[in-house]
């Protein structure tokens, strides 16, 4: 019944506000009958809601309720401040995201109207090896995992999305040896993403802080002012 419960509401994806039953029940591969018995009762205890067009979407009990106690709620708390200068300083998009499985998950974002494009949002999700967040959290992750993702695929994007496992470790190895990641144009050519590493107080690194730039010569150096935001969101952390 958990299982069932799970999947009606991962059939949600980031930026759709309402679903029709009969979706839900295809994305989520179970008959329709459940599906409609499931969501009247999902409905009933406010994890989602139903529109007067009878389509499903969403509840605020559901956030409210993954909001309680959650570690990703306090790494927000303690990096957004930092995260507002640094917006201010760049511009464009800021990000912090953290490592899920073998992808980067978003928990905040700053934009303005007139950024760069860039694909991210809260709580959306990009492949760890065509992001920069994604490279500065598998850089550190556990060996195990690098080796699940060198083992591929490796979806591209464009061009310059890393490919193949040879060129993934020789970007990890930088990104350890350098302190930070700069991708160019992974997802979009006229879009930069740069980031480093957020690190708890005893050194483990917790999240990784980005921004997307324009794909200029000018991308590489934000990295400083990422650095001393990346170190004032660890102090923030610590004092949590």
């Amino acid at each position: 019944m958990l299982g069932r419960a799970v999947r009606i509401v991962e059939a949600f994806r980031p930026g759709e506000d309402t679903l029709a039953v009969t979706e839900v029940a295809r994305r989520s591969g179970l008959h329709l009958a459940t599906t409609s018995r499931m969501v009247g009762q999902l409905v009933d205890l406010g994890l989602l809601r139903r529109e007067p067009d009878r389509r499903v979407g969403l509840g605020m009990r559901l956030w409210e309720l993954g909001s309680r106690a959650s570690p990703a709620l306090t790494l927000r708390e303690a990096a957004m401040p930092v995260m507002e200068d640094l917006h201010a300083v760049v511009g464009h998009h800021t990000q912090l995201g953290v490592l899920d499985g073998r992808e980067v998950l978003f928990l905040e974002r700053l934009s303005a109207p007139d950024a760069v494009i860039n694909y991210t949002r809260i709580a959306g999700r990009l492949p760890l090896h065509a992001s920069s967040s994604g490279l500065v959290l598998l850089a550190h992750a556990p060996r195990e995992l690098q080796e699940e993702v060198l083992a591929g695929p490796l979806r591209t994007f464009t061009q310059a999305t890393i490919a193949t496992p040879r060129a993934l470790r020789a970007a990890l190895d930088r990104v350890r040896r350098e302190g930070a990641a700069v991708c160019r144009g992974h997802f979009h050519p006229d879009a930069c993403g740069v980031a480093v590493p957020v690190r708890s107080a005893s050194g483990a690194v917790v999240a990784a802080l980005s921004v997307i730039v324009p794909n200029d010569a000018d991308a590489r150096t934000h990295v400083t002012a990422l650095r001393a935001a990346a170190r004032g969101a660890s102090r923030r952390l610590t004092s949590h």
